[in-house]
């Protein structure tokens, strides 16, 4: 008899990859499921990018290993971009570090300094792969619990009277995903304050900057939290390119030095021609950014009726991808969305794939034609 290494009893195969093959055998057995609950873009990536990633494959060095660090021109160009959206000045050599994505990153980031028995906060709600990254490990999730009274941020006021000598990292999200909370110039200092005072890493997961958001910043602009702090990003969101598997951390060179060999050890380098696209899209102009919000508040206008069509209430200043909303009294949120695929072939993400908090609650998905979303609509009128 083998047996699986004990690891995995600590986590459940991730909701989404079981959902989907869910769907995927209702879609073969003739229901016309329409997808309102995962956020993966259906849009184009900027048509330069994909002019980039062709033309690249006929260079002399293209289908070679490519650097563990990534092209010298595709980490300048990320600095060219921190640098222009944030503020924030990198060094391209030694302060950013490309990734096959941002799971990635949270993988890498936790191998590099978590040992087992160490604690990490992670937030609830928030996205499921930083506390099972955290078991997988045999670190201990702490979950902060982040509530609509307070705005979904943390209430560090009620962190610093707990023991947090054994915690190592903190995981942050903003803009907020599930929920779409905006950040604050004054909670990401208070944030760094926070970090300072009690030897933590802070780690901000910031792939929805751009998404419906005016005010894109990053921790990394906030004095000393270079000291504390690392950023994870990607283009998946912003430039479309979500399976293309890309994105970035930056922070200090100590930190990234430290995440280099657990990387180099795994992986052989980022496919050539996916860095020349990258480039292409890290230089991509506002108008980009101007076309794309476009497409997303529209869509986000018509999710507000189908929201109040299911007798449920959301907050509208809101970034990111996704629409929050609270269900009427007395709903279960996994109950809920099962009886709308059920019933009318709509899927949306239940609230508690987020977390406890997040029970009483439903996602709706930006990632779906208008055609779908009036679909949905008309098939709940």
């Amino acid at each position: 008899m083998i047996n699986i290494a004990t690891r995995l009893d600590t986590v459940e195969e991730y909701y989404f990859s079981r959902k989907l093959r869910e769907i995927n055998v209702l879609r073969a057995s003739g229901k016309p499921i329409i997808n309102l609950g995962v956020g993966s873009p259906d849009i184009q990536p900027p048509q330069k990018v994909i002019t980039a990633l062709t033309k690249s494959l006929s260079d002399v060095k293209a289908h070679n290993y490519q650097s563990y660090q990534g092209l010298p021109e595709f980490r300048e160009a990320i600095s060219l971009f921190y640098r222009d959206h944030f503020q924030v000045h990198l060094s391209p050599m030694t302060e950013v570090l490309p990734l096959l994505g941002s799971k990635e990153g949270i993988m890498y980031i936790s191998l590099a300094f978590l040992n087992e028995g160490d604690s990490v906060l992670v937030p609830n709600p928030g996205y499921p792969t930083y506390a099972s990254v955290t078991k997988l490990l045999g670190a201990n999730p702490i979950y902060y619990k982040l509530k609509a009274a307070n705005n979904w941020i943390p209430d560090l006021k009620e962190l610093k009277k707990q023991d947090l000598s054994k915690v190592k990292i903190m995981w942050i999200n903003y803009p907020h995903m599930p929920t779409g909370t905006k950040v604050t110039q004054n909670l990401f200092e208070d944030l760094v304050d926070f970090a300072l005072e009690h030897d933590i890493l802070i780690v901000n997961d910031n792939p929805y900057s751009f998404i419906l958001n005016e005010e894109p910043r990053s921790i990394l602009s906030i004095k000393k939290a270079k000291e504390v702090c690392l950023e994870l990003n990607s283009l998946s969101k912003t430039f479309n390119m979500a399976g293309w598997r890309v994105g970035m951390v930056s922070g200090n060179s100590k930190f990234i030095d430290s995440i280099l060999k657990i990387k180099s050890n795994i992986d052989s380098g980022m496919f050539y021609g996916i860095q020349k696209g990258a480039i292409e899209a890290l230089n991509c102009s506002k108008l980009w950014y101007v076309s794309l919000n476009s497409v997303y508040e529209q869509r986000r206008e018509l999710v507000w009726e189908l929201v109040e069509a299911l007798n449920c209430t959301c907050e509208k200043d809101t970034a990111g991808l996704f629409v929050w909303a609270k269900l009427p009294p007395h709903f279960k949120s996994e109950e809920f969305t099962d009886m709308l695929l059920k019933e009318h072939h709509v899927f949306i993400a239940p609230g508690t794939v987020f977390g406890s908090q997040g029970e009483g609650y439903v996602r709706f998905s930006l990632c779906a034609s208008m055609e779908d979303v009036e679909e949905a609509l008309a098939r709940l009128s």
